[in-house]
């Protein structure tokens, strides 16, 4: 098992730290205050940790003004809670009320708000959402009737892509015990094997290993690869010259792993490993592209370069990897177009794909944190060899 794991939660400096990055940022953009509802956000800049989340019933709120600490507005269940955390300022109101559930308070704390600018940012962009009715968002824009609602996705991006040491240290964690999960899976993994069946064996190893959770596996197979990597597991048993892509998101203290490893069972064709060896060196050749003032465009052609060398036509999955860290997919992205130059701290995954025949793919994933001159992988690397399983 991972020997190292640094203690949960991180210290108010911390908080502090993130509320006056974002204060800059809508400064630069010209925002009032942001106000945050989705469950990343509340978390990244109030350490709000529950798994109450998953009762969409209630809406909360944390506004983060243009200068100050934050301010909660939540519901009076959640207040006791709230106060563990470093946020001081906690209104509440006994949620839920659908006739008013917050509304009301919250537009009580926009009206001590200085308003310079007279704009209120919210998560209206990319990857981002709004965790409230989107009726009471437009009854709230109505009567907020000093500030024009803008979208804060940029500048909240901005300054989550750049992940603290700290952060870096969580992510880390959840790698390398990922790493110890999948490592033990060619002992654990047998001939006639179902993909529900391995994946339920992989979850059983990062349960022993004592992850906090783990909100995704996919287990997913074909003979020379599977068809398709995203619908998760069947009861499609694995067979001689079958190959078993595993790709897995899990969390600890938060933070996530992202990446997967691949398995061959018995006699797995020539043409399978050759296209198993392109995908393992278009990952090296990422890896080795990941460094300060690199782009991801630039990523995205250093692994496609690779790729259509080995054989691939179309490179039709949109990316080759994206940003890591409280979601599974952050930006940004490393595709063509998307322009965002690398910097220390970015968590990123580097993963190639080849469709090598119809029907028929490989993917590789692995998981790096840009440094001051290049990167360090925080998962352990995969070995070029494919693992096969005979028994």
């Amino acid at each position: 098992m991972t020997d190292h794991r640094p203690d949960r939660g991180f210290p108010p400096a911390e908080y502090q730290a993130r509320t006056e990055r974002i204060q800059r940022a809508m400064y630069a953009a010209k925002l009032d205050a942001v106000v945050v509802t989705s469950p990343p956000n509340f978390y990244y800049f109030s350490g709000f940790a529950t798994e109450f989340w998953q009762s969409p019933t209630r809406p909360w709120f944390l506004v983060l003004p243009a200068d100050g600490p934050p301010i909660a507005v939540v519901p009076e269940i959640g207040a006791p809670a709230l106060q563990q955390t470093w946020v001081d300022d906690i209104r509440s109101w006994p949620a839920p009320r659908p006739d008013d559930d917050g509304l009301s308070d919250l537009a009580s704390v926009f009206d001590q708000l200085a308003g310079q600018f007279g704009r209120i940012g919210w998560e209206m962009g990319r990857e981002s959402h709004l965790r409230m009715p989107v009726v009471d968002f437009d009854r709230l824009r109505e009567i907020t009737d000093r500030f024009a609602f803008a979208d804060a996705s940029p500048e909240i991006w901005s300054i989550r892509m750049v992940k603290s040491p700290a952060e870096i240290d969580r992510i880390r964690t959840i790698c390398q015990t990922a790493s110890d999960a999948f490592e033990a899976m060619p002992n654990a993994l047998s001939m006639g094997d179902s993909e529900r069946v391995a994946a339920n064996k992989l979850r059983a190893e990062l349960t022993r290993l004592q992850v906090d959770a783990i909100p995704f596996v996919a287990a997913c197979s074909g003979h020379g690869g599977p068809s398709q990597i995203i619908m998760g597991s069947t009861e499609r048993q694995m067979g001689d010259g079958d190959i078993l892509f595993m790709d897995l998101g899990a969390t600890w203290d938060g933070y996530f792993c992202d990446f997967d490893r691949n398995f061959g069972f018995g006699a797995v064709g020539d043409d399978a490993l050759a296209a198993h060896d392109t995908v393992w060196r278009a990952t090296e050749a990422g890896i080795e592209a990941a460094r300060p003032g690199t782009t991801t465009d630039d990523l995205f052609h250093a692994m496609a370069a690779v790729l259509e060398a080995g054989g691939a036509t179309d490179l039709n999955v949109g990316r080759l990897g994206h940003g890591l860290g409280l979601q599974l997919t952050e930006p940004p992205s490393n595709r063509p177009g998307d322009m965002t130059p690398l910097q220390p701290g970015m968590v990123i995954t580097i993963e190639p794909g080849l469709e090598y025949a119809p029907g028929k793919m490989i993917v590789h994933e692995e998981n790096v944190v840009i440094t001051e001159d290049g990167c360090q992988l925080l998962t352990r690397r995969a070995s070029r060899e494919l693992p096969i399983i005979d028994g």
